[in-house]
């Protein structure tokens, strides 16, 4: 029975009291519109985006590297302002020192290329877990979120484990915005149940793969050229599930699936995505000026996916595997299922959280010290490495000069010392994947299960030697403690 057009999407308050459509409008292709040099013209975007607003999709997501979408989001603020127009924009700083004054430069920066006082939704991106800045940054938005400049607080391509850092520092998280598709699924297990419990709601951008999940590709040849970026990005997440067969069993049951409700493959990918307990909206791409899929788009809401359905498009997931990892690892770590593709080179000019040094008298050894205090109280460094050879100290969940992380959740407390224990590796030159032997020390031993699974997943495939003992006698208001040794298989001397 075909589908009933809706005149305007569904609308959602999510639990922190944001209310939104459920489709919003991304703007992220305002950047592959202006990959050449040429900026579009603000006036007659925006016209275009009060062209969506007036169908209902009011909502607008970009970020600080779109090209000009602030800008242009900004002209539509001030020339066509719409009741209930939401901006959302994302702040995407390289690690560093997350002071007070470089926060509040990067969300005024945010504010004057809107045009407005307070940014409805301020999504922060953090490169690289390794580097605990991401911590401080919270605690300056926060402030400015008190102050009126922020209304909600965000974060986007945030895996689950840090995902729940933030919310246990008592970080008010309203939303995640995640790769989340018929083809990504990753989304649906931990991440969603976590945000259900935790009153987080999710964003899911990549629904419709840059196209791909369309009429247009379904028995389609695999495409020797791609123009754009944002096809360059899907079609690596297309290799990652399985290559172009695993596209296509997907593609077939969708269009079954669309064939049965009288709606396209695009509408029932929106549908299944839109259907996730754990979403609150999904974020479909536009190229301003150039093609709109809004009609077609609004389908979504007139028709639910039965069980039969939901059979079929399972039948076709079989088929395919999980892209690797958990949310956002794509922009951290191999593959990098990226637009840009590789962002190993990128990522290796980022500062680190610390510094090496030589060691007085012995000629090839480094010591790592993070500043903390107890190092030259105690006569002791973060981290040694004397030739290939690398000696991590027991690590804790300390940030800066005494703050404990995460107090009395041992879970948590692991999250922050394996990424505290990767920095240190990381001064002098090694990575997790090096860790030949680790020790954990656990204050509570019936905490066990939390710290054993994140150091799983820290280490599935290097899987080092390990020891954990429970330890009633921690120093502090720790519940772990671990220390590591790392070997490379080259002196970097030699």
């Amino acid at each position: 029975m075909p589908a009933t057009l809706s005149r305007s999407p569904d609308r959602i308050t999510l639990p922190a009291g944001l209310d939104i459509p459920r489709l919003v409008t991304g703007l992220w292709q305002v950047a592959d519109m202006e990959r050449g040099g040429a900026t579009l013209d603000a006036a007659r975007a925006a016209q275009a985006l009060a062209e969506y607003a007036d169908a209902g999709f009011n909502a607008f997501d970009m970020a600080d590297h779109y090209g000009s979408a602030e800008l242009i989001t900004g002209h539509f603020l001030a020339h066509h302002a719409r009741p209930g127009a939401r901006a959302f924009t994302k702040w995407c700083p390289e690690p560093g020192a997350m002071t007070a004054e470089a926060v509040q430069a990067g969300i005024g920066e945010r504010l004057q290329r809107l045009g407005v006082n307070c940014i409805d939704l301020l999504q922060f991106h953090w490169w690289d877990y390794r580097h605990p800045g991401y911590l401080d940054a919270f605690e300056h938005l926060q402030a400015l979120q008190q102050q009126g400049r922020i209304a909600h607080l965000g974060v986007t391509n945030f895996d689950t484990d840090h995902l729940r850092l933030l919310r246990l520092e008592g970080v008010p998280v309203a939303t995640n915005q995640v790769s989340f598709s018929l083809l990504d699924r990753r989304a649906a297990g931990r991440m969603s149940a976590f945000c259900l419990q935790h009153d987080v709601r999710l964003l899911a951008y990549g629904t419709l793969a840059g196209g791909f999940l369309s009429d247009r590709w379904v028995g389609q040849p695999e495409p020797t050229d791609i123009g754009d970026w944002s096809k360059s990005k899907y079609k690596r997440f297309i290799d990652a599930i399985g290559g172009w067969s695993a596209l296509q069993a997907v593609l077939a049951a969708a269009a079954e699936v669309g064939g049965r409700h009288g709606v396209s493959v695009s509408v029932v990918a929106l549908r299944w995505v839109l259907e996730q307990p754990a979403v609150a909206a999904a974020i479909v791409g536009a190229r301003l000026g150039e093609r709109e899929h809004r009609a077609d788009n609004l389908a979504a809401f007139g028709f639910t996916l039965d069980a039969q359905d939901h059979a079929l498009l399972q039948e076709a997931f079989a088929l395919t595997r999980d892209p690797p990892g958990d949310c956002g690892d794509e922009y951290r770590k191999p593959p990098f299922l990226t637009a840009s593709g590789d962002l190993s080179h990128h990522l290796s000019t980022l500062d680190g959280a610390y510094r090496s040094s030589a060691v007085p008298g012995h000629p090839g050894r480094r010591r790592v010290d993070t500043g903390s205090v107890w190092e030259g109280m105690g006569g002791y460094s973060r981290a040694v490495r004397s030739g290939r050879r690398i000696s991590v100290s027991g690590t804790t969940a300390t940030h800066g000069n005494g703050r404990v992380v995460c107090k009395g959740d041992a879970e948590a407390q692991t999250v922050y010392i394996l990424d505290k224990i990767a920095a240190s590796l990381q001064a002098v030159g090694a990575n997790l994947e090096d860790v030949v032997r680790t020790r954990v020390y656990l204050r509570d031993v019936s905490a066990w299960e939390g710290p054993t699974r994140v150091h799983g997943r820290y280490f599935a495939d290097t899987r080092p030697a390990n020891t954990l003992l429970a330890v009633a006698g921690l120093v502090g208001d720790y519940e772990i403690e671990i220390e590591a040794e790392a070997e490379l298989d080259v002196d970097p001397a030699a």
